[in-house]
């Protein structure tokens, strides 16, 4: 995966390693912070083995390389969209409480467009295979 990195890959772990060490750090250590952490971080483990499952194939802008259908993506489409933007939206939960929750009204619907531009570029490409994969997946 290494050689895979992309600079904006670099930029979004550091930034959300980041926002962990300050949730880890400062935030108030009970159950409400505990628990979002915890599956923050599990989010992000699921999503950097996303990210390395995904290869040479991904790009910021919806592009068709190659259809990947094994991994994470044999079950789940958008892993990366999924276990990214849980990881992200869980850590500022743990940082700051239900307020954080309002960031989920904007950057879902944000993800829901950006994974529906990449179905269609993929479902252009891929055609007859693309719509099987897609039946057979999870978002």
């Amino acid at each position: 995966m290494i050689g895979d990195l992309r600079p904006v890959d670099v930029v979004m772990y550091v930034f959300y390693l980041v926002l962990l060490a300050v949730a880890a750090v400062a935030a108030t250590r009970n159950v409400l912070w505990l628990v979002p952490l915890a599956l923050s971080v599990a989010c992000a483990a699921l999503w950097f083995v996303a990210r390395w499952q995904l290869g040479a194939a991904f790009s910021v802008q919806p592009e068709a390389h190659h259809l990947v259908a094994t991994g994470l993506y044999a079950r789940i489409r958008h892993p990366i969209y999924i276990f990214g933007t849980a990881a992200f939206l869980l850590v500022l939960l743990a940082l700051l409480g239900w307020q954080g929750l309002a960031i989920w009204a904007i950057l879902i619907p944000v993800q829901l467009v950006r994974a529906g531009r990449e179905e269609h570029v993929l479902a252009e490409a891929f055609g007859v295979e693309y719509e099987s994969y897609r039946r057979s997946t999870w978002f």
